[in-house]
């Protein structure tokens, strides 16, 4: 009875806006002009969540503050990590955590692995280097120093369809395009390190990880005159898995600078970095790194535990990291069934929000982090969520992982945009930006102590040059009056 009363409210919840239609706020609307957007590509829902300080909750029904074509499903861009970060949290917890694991396939003596090391992958989102030079470190601490056999990488965790990283936008090499794997390594990235050296007449190159076989240039020719397209000079060629070339210079001007570049040979990345960075730490290998399945015969070495999930979903939503996004929504389905799969992992969010919201207004996924053309969501739907989250037993992880407006993660920068002081620091907020597509969505809280939640989402050509008009609005709800 409890649960068809709670599906009752939430449909009359949804029902509201369509009958509470509002104006747009003025100085929103004067932006949205200026950008060349019509009023029409834009939807807005902001509903308290409180009265007053000391007050009771506003309650499952309550009248919007604003409401703008909430109903409209539009495309959400990384405002729909909202959905995969909060149904992680409900369904897998805060304390959740990956177990990365390391197994021997054969007998070890004196130091000597007779036979294969295996590394596991788990699906974490987060094995950055730090993580997995200590994993490599402890196996060795625990009596593998040389390994005879092979290095096998099993990316089993989860079965993935063959996909070109430059499929969504031709940019194959920046880091945001980065796939999901089973084994996930450093995000699949270079990091290049440019430190000028005006007496030799160079800028010092420096990079990571170590990376096996890969040939770069340790400096390249420093140039004279202003900081201006640094990366265009230094003229990069990415295309060799083997060699990475800078047939250009660099400006002295620059100063220190670095680059993130997605490697050329996504599938190749681990096994290079795992293979160098087994023989940093003093570790022989007498075979190659290679992919494969965990043998039968194989014994559990070592194990570690990720990041806990609440870390995760803060890196998730505060920076808006599409492949970690995407590595948490495959883990929904590999944790109940492996492997993980963006169909199944579908099934699992779908069900999910059918028990919690009912099955009006389903947000539609592809792969849970807004890279894509696919996804769809409401302001209502995202508002139900919001609601749900702020009142559950998951609402101080949640509301933590979203940015501090002015402080951190994407939204540090509205103080450089010089939105108005009061709203630095008074909402937590989680942006979205597509070619077409600018939104944000989160909570705010007004000078009157109200606390409300936001969602605007705008779809049009023009979408980007529309963010000044998504400040307004944030300044307009953090404006009510007491």
């Amino acid at each position: 009875m409890k649960r068809i009363g709670s599906l009752w409210l939430w449909l009359l919840m949804l029902a509201l806006p369509a009958c509470a239609q509002h104006r747009l706020p003025a100085e929103v609307t004067r932006e949205l002009t200026q950008a060349g957007v019509p009023r029409e590509a834009v939807s807005v829902l902001v509903t308290p969540l409180t009265s007053m300080p000391g007050e009771a909750d506003a309650g499952p029904q309550p009248h919007p503050r604003l409401s703008y074509q909430a109903d409209r499903p539009m495309h959400p861009a990384s405002v729909i990590k909202l959905v995969t970060t909060y149904a992680a949290l409900e369904l897998l917890g805060p304390d959740f955590t990956w177990t990365n694991r390391v197994y021997v396939d054969g007998p070890v003596v004196d130091g000597v692995l007779q036979g294969d090391l295996v590394l596991r992958g788990s699906g974490d989102p987060k094995l950055v280097l730090e993580r997995l030079d200590a994993l490599l470190r402890e196996v060795m601490a625990r009596g593998v120093r040389e390994v005879r056999g092979d290095i096998l990488l099993d990316r089993g965790v989860f079965e993935l369809p063959e996909r070109d990283p430059g499929a969504f936008d031709d940019e194959p090499l920046r880091p945001y395009n980065a796939m999901p794997d089973g084994l996930l390594v450093n995000f699949k990235t270079l990091v290049f390190a440019f430190t000028p050296d005006p007496a030799a007449g160079l800028a010092r190159v420096g990079s990571e990880p170590p990376i096996a076989g890969v040939a770069i240039p340790a400096a390249v020719p420093l140039a004279e005159g202003p900081c201006a397209d640094w990366r265009g000079r230094l003229r990069a060629d990415f295309a060799d898995p083997g060699r990475v070339g800078f047939a250009g210079d660099y400006p002295a001007a620059c100063g220190e600078q670095r680059w993130s570049v997605a490697y050329v040979a996504p599938g190749a990345y681990a096994a290079r970095v795992v293979q160098a960075m087994w023989r940093a730490a003093g570790g022989r290998l007498g075979g190659q790194v290679r992919e494969a399945p965990t043998p039968a015969t194989a014994r559990l070495w070592v194990s570690a535990p990720s990041l806990p999930l609440a870390d995760i979903v803060a890196d998730i939503n505060k920076f808006s990291n599409n492949v970690m996004a995407q590595q948490l929504f495959l883990t929904l389905s590999s944790q109940e069934r492996p492997p993980g799969s963006f169909a199944a992992s579908r099934e699992r969010l779908a069900h999910w929000w059918r028990e919690r919201f009912g099955a009006r207004a389903q947000p539609r996924l592809e792969n849970g982090s807004g890279l894509s053309r696919e996804e769809r969501s409401s302001a209502a739907a995202l508002t139900a969520l919001l609601r749900r989250a702020a009142a559950g037993p998951q609402s101080a992880a949640f509301e933590q992982s979203l940015g501090l407006a002015g402080v951190d993660g994407t939204v540090a920068r509205m103080r450089e945009r010089q939105v108005a002081p009061e709203v630095l620091g008074n909402a937590r907020l989680k942006t979205g930006s597509l070619r077409d597509v600018a939104a944000v969505a989160g909570y705010a809280t007004g000078r009157s102590g109200r606390r409300y939640s936001l969602v605007a989402l705008i779809n049009h050509p023009n979408a980007s040059a529309a963010r000044p008009a998504l400040d307004r609005l944030v300044e307009w709800v953090v404006r009510d009056q007491p």
